[in-house]
């Protein structure tokens, strides 16, 4: 047997994980003397580093080069949004531990919004309508799935959705990704926006195992009628009940048979400070676990939104309406956290783990990003901004 070794990484091996990380699966060529592809990388690396925009970057460092010329690069080289994807994807999982693909996992499928307040590029559909959010019923969509192991999260792959599009679609294009990627399903974690017949019909005759909050339907009681539907399942204690989920595909009204999980949550109300209790129902499917478990085991997946969370602290800020600049801006944020993972498996378990884990007291995601950011700094000059406030610091000093 293997001897665990330990692990250390230094600012500039990360750097140079991530630069390699990008330039080898991304793989932007541009050749012109002011703007190199690897000065390209530099500048999308400490913009996502900052949580900042292109053009406040090129204006803050003294050795970088203009804005327009980033910005006539990325016209340049990119490609279809299509190929783009592909690209991404094959980012994500190209040095993530095969440890993560030994076993059955659980797997989590997500729709994540970012608010958009201005026009599509070219087609209407571009733009993704939902409840509004940050003052907008416009968003920007994207759909991933993750491996979920102890409430972390690794992503898979990542897919631009569509206004109009199926959500059947979507999950089906991930999951040709999963298979690919020869990960074992053990069963899935989904949102409640996949909880639909169509959804549920497919995954049935896919085979695969899923878990989904059930959205509450049917008659609320009124006096002299009773609750109907999964409103009347909700009044019901703990345990497992059979229903007929009813809803349309292309127009036709289909059926589809479910078993819904009825779990119970005791929590604290904030006002009053009084126990109370809440009902929770899922739609379960070839998972067999008791209420509780099937509740504890859902939470597993509310990992997903601190890796959202995350995502946002490394995504590169722009207002343009290009969807495919967009989608490489999210690819690099959630590649810079797949990196972190990669990272914490490195120092915290060896080579050869076969559970992984991630120890947040080694390193911490915002550090990895400062490290980052100051050897992308050094490579393209100090920023002029700390520049000026440095010279001006001298001057007062001087007077005194």
């Amino acid at each position: 047997m293997r001897s665990q070794q330990d692990y250390i990484v230094t600012k500039n091996e990360v750097h140079g994980y991530a630069n390699d990380w990008l330039a080898r699966s991304l793989k932007l060529e541009y050749k012109r003397t002011k703007c190199t592809a690897s000065t390209l990388f530099e500048i999308l690396l400490i913009a996502a580093a900052r949580m900042t925009s292109v053009f406040a970057v090129c204006r803050d460092l003294a050795d970088a080069p203009c804005d327009q010329t980033i910005r006539n690069a990325l016209d340049s080289s990119l490609p279809d949004i299509s190929e783009l994807e592909r690209r991404l994807n094959r980012s994500l999982v190209t040095e993530l531990p095969k440890a993560l693909f030994r076993k059955r996992r659980r797997i989590a499928v997500d729709l994540t919004l970012i608010p958009y307040h201005g026009q599509p590029l070219e087609h209407e559909k571009e733009i993704y309508r939902s409840a509004p959010k940050s003052g907008t019923t416009h968003f920007h969509a994207y759909a991933t799935v993750a491996v979920v192991h102890k409430g972390h999260r690794y992503t898979l792959a990542l897919t631009p959705v569509e206004h109009g599009e199926k959500l059947k679609a979507v999950l089906q294009r991930l999951l040709v990704i999963v298979r690919r990627r020869q990960v074992k399903i053990r069963f899935l974690l989904l949102d409640k926006e996949f909880f639909n017949v169509e959804v549920m019909s497919y995954l049935k005759r896919a085979g695969h195992g899923f878990i989904i909050p059930a959205v509450v339907r049917g008659r609320k009681p009124k006096r002299g009628k009773q609750a109907t539907g999964l409103r009347a399942i909700q009044k019901k204690k703990n345990g497992y009940y059979r229903y007929r989920h009813q809803g349309k595909i292309d127009g036709k009204t289909r059926r589809t048979q479910l078993t819904i999980c009825v779990a119970s949550k005791r929590y604290t109300h904030k006002k009053s400070g009084k126990r109370r209790t809440k009902k929770l129902m899922y739609a379960v499917w070839k998972v067999r676990l008791t209420p509780k478990e099937i509740r504890e085991t859902y939470r597993t997946r509310f990992g997903i939104e601190t890796s959202y969370r995350q995502m946002n602290e490394a995504r590169i800020k722009t207002c343009t309406r290009d969807p495919a600049l967009r989608l490489l801006f999210v690819g690099i944020a959630l590649v810079l956290r797949n990196v972190w993972v990669w990272l914490h498996f490195k120092m915290a378990k060896g080579k050869w783990s076969d559970q992984p884990q991630l120890f947040l007291k080694l390193l911490r995601f915002r550090e990895m990003l400062l490290w980052i950011s100051q050897v992308v700094g050094k490579h393209l000059g100090a920023d002029r901004k700390q520049g000026i406030e440095y010279e001006a610091y001298q001057r007062l000093t001087e007077n005194y």
